[in-house]
């Protein structure tokens, strides 16, 4: 009786293995984004290919592989990831620099940003951010003290993120760039990094981002069509109107779900970039509200992951928690916020929702080292030894 009495104590204190809220929230998000990536799909799909479900079909593939990879990277120690760090940046650098090269690299609406492979492409910027995140992390565990004490410290990083973010901006591909910078500079400053250097820091990058938006021309008729869309709505201020007038559509409980006309001839890019103005348009607030929510708890579960790895000493486990988080979070700003007319449009997906195969097959990677993070910490916190 004593021992069925202890084994079930015992079992009543075993922490459970996986975070089960934050498994929750993505599995969610990721229905959600299905059901949208579907409903804003169907009628162009249908009318450009005879095929009503061909994208929602792509995305359901693309995220069994996903998955699939998520599992891989799961079973890998957090040890191996950070001995990863460095050669996944090379690689991600020199496949950066392989897209630009003519026949190598696939263009689309006046971007090279993918690697052709075949049949399929790759976006390779959406490896660059997984692999800076890891890189940053090991960097901050191997030189801790010099972040937080020196300014050589925390610039040596800035410093190498220097090659692919250049490489990023000649394709161009300016929000990847922006998102990874972000990231970067938020770990470092979650790293410990003084006040005064980190302030220095962000008034430079501040002021190196805007000269590199007025000095292309590209760049500025963005800035200038997102002040005033309606000024040229047929042309520069298309994209961000239709979206405009999807939201307007959408008021307190949305048209219903495939109800959408915005999507049906008016709005380019309906199921990848601007897939939350059709959310918007036939969920209306209740589904925006919901879906920010969503988003909002996803960071606030990746933070504390974060933080309880830091608290009992892993510390690539904290960083990396921190990165992942940051860029998701980061990631789902710039793309809610360009949806509502509130920033440029960058040609950033929604995490875990637009559809985009080379988003959705890394963010299921980065999801899959959250989880093996809190893993880790629950082992610890178990008593159960490595």
């Amino acid at each position: 009786m004593s021992a069925a009495l202890g084994m079930h104590t015992a079992a009543r204190r075993a922490p459970a293995a996986w975070d089960g809220p934050l498994l929750l929230v993505v599995f969610v998000l990721l229905g959600l984004g299905l059901v949208m990536v579907g409903s804003a799909s169907v009628s162009m799909a249908d009318r450009q290919l005879g095929t009503p479900f061909f994208y929602l079909t792509r995305q359901l593939m693309t995220l069994g592989i996903g998955v699939l990879l998520g599992f891989v990277a799961l079973r890998m120690p957090l040890e191996i990831w950070q001995r990863l760090g460095l050669p996944m940046l090379i690689v991600a650098t020199a496949l950066l620099a392989i897209v630009l090269i003519p026949g190598l690299g696939r263009t689309a609406n006046g971007s090279t940003r993918w690697l052709a492979l075949g049949p399929l492409s790759f976006q390779v910027s959406e490896f660059a951010k997984l692999a800076a995140v890891v890189y940053v992390a090991g960097y901050l565990v191997r030189h801790e003290e010099a972040v937080r004490s020196t300014f050589g410290g925390f610039l040596k990083p800035l410093a190498l993120m220097a090659v692919p973010m250049l490489l990023l901006l000649l394709e161009p591909d300016f929000g990847a760039a922006v998102v990874i910078l972000a990231t970067v500079m938020g770990m470092l400053f979650l790293g410990g990094v003084r006040l005064s250097l980190f302030g220095a820091l962000v008034v430079a990058a501040g002021g190196l981002l805007a000269f590199l938006a007025v000095s292309s021309p590209y760049r500025m008729e963005r800035l200038t069509t997102f002040t005033n869309p309606w000024a040229d709505p047929f042309n520069s201020g298309y994209q961000l109107t239709q979206a405009l007038i999807a939201f307007g559509r959408g008021e307190w409980f949305g048209v219903g779900l495939g109800g959408s006309v915005q999507k049906l001839f008016y709005m380019p890019e309906a199921h990848t970039d601007f897939l939350f103005a059709v959310l918007a348009e036939e969920l209306g607030l209740i589904g925006v509200m919901a879906v920010i929510l969503l988003f909002a708890y996803l960071a606030w579960r990746g933070f504390a992951i974060g933080r309880r790895a830091s608290r009992a000493g892993l510390t690539f486990g904290g960083h990396l928690a921190f990165g992942i988080t940051l860029w998701l979070a980061i990631q789902a700003f710039v793309n809610i916020g360009v949806n509502m007319g509130a920033l440029p449009t960058k040609g950033l997906t929604l995490p875990l929702m637009s559809y985009g195969r080379s988003s959705l097959l890394v963010v299921c990677i980065a999801i899959a080292l959250l989880l093996r993070v809190d893993y880790e910490v629950r082992r610890l916190d178990g008593g159960v030894r490595r």
